[in-house]
């Protein structure tokens, strides 16, 4: 009998994690709220699906930051875009297994607002580390050089996106808080 409970709770943790994956997917698709700073844009609550992945495991949280990666690949976005998702993984990662072992942060909001900080700083560096490359490389538009290393990477791509996380990370607690806590339990791994 308890193999059978465990199957029906994988088998719901899969399906939330698909879920979440193509929430991600979508978000960055379809959302009309975007702050466009030339030559880069932020686009409102797409990171929501891997916070909320996060919050639940960190077998859930590298399965979203890959399964988003591996669809803004297959939408055809730009390959620099395709790299700063794939850096979403270590943030991903290292905010579920913490996490994991301190889920009272998730419960007054200093403590989520200090560790969303935190993953937030973590984001920015991993997605500045995933622009470096193009940015060296001469792959990117006329604008981005235009606008120069200290504004593009670590100004709107570094300070923009610990901005850019901070507010997802608000959304996405938002998000949680909202879904009944014997929904959030049964996912949660203990």
């Amino acid at each position: 009998m308890e193999n059978v409970s465990k199957s029906k709770i994988n088998v719901k943790k899969m399906t939330i994690a698909a879920l979440l994956c193509a929430i991600g997917i979508l978000i960055p698709i379809v959302m009309p709220l975007k702050i466009i700073i030339p030559p880069a844009s932020f686009t409102l609550a797409s990171h929501v699906a891997i916070f909320v992945a996060m919050f639940i495991s960190p077998g859930t949280a590298l399965f979203v930051a890959c399964g988003t990666t591996a669809g803004f690949f297959i939408a055809g976005f730009p390959i620099v875009i395709v790299a700063r998702a794939f850096s979403h993984i270590l943030f991903a990662l290292l905010g579920s297994l913490y996490l994991k072992n301190h889920r009272e942060l998730l419960k007054n909001w200093v403590g989520a607002l200090f560790f969303a900080f935190i993953i937030s700083l973590i984001h920015g560096a991993s997605e500045i580390v995933a622009v470096m490359p193009f940015y060296f490389g001469g792959k990117l538009s006329d604008a981005v050089y235009n606008s120069g290393f200290l504004v593009y990477v670590l100004g709107l791509t570094g300070v923009g996106t610990v901005a850019h996380s901070m507010i997802d990370f608000i959304l996405a607690l938002l998000v949680w808080r909202a879904i009944p806590k014997k929904m959030t339990a049964s996912l949660i791994d203990n």
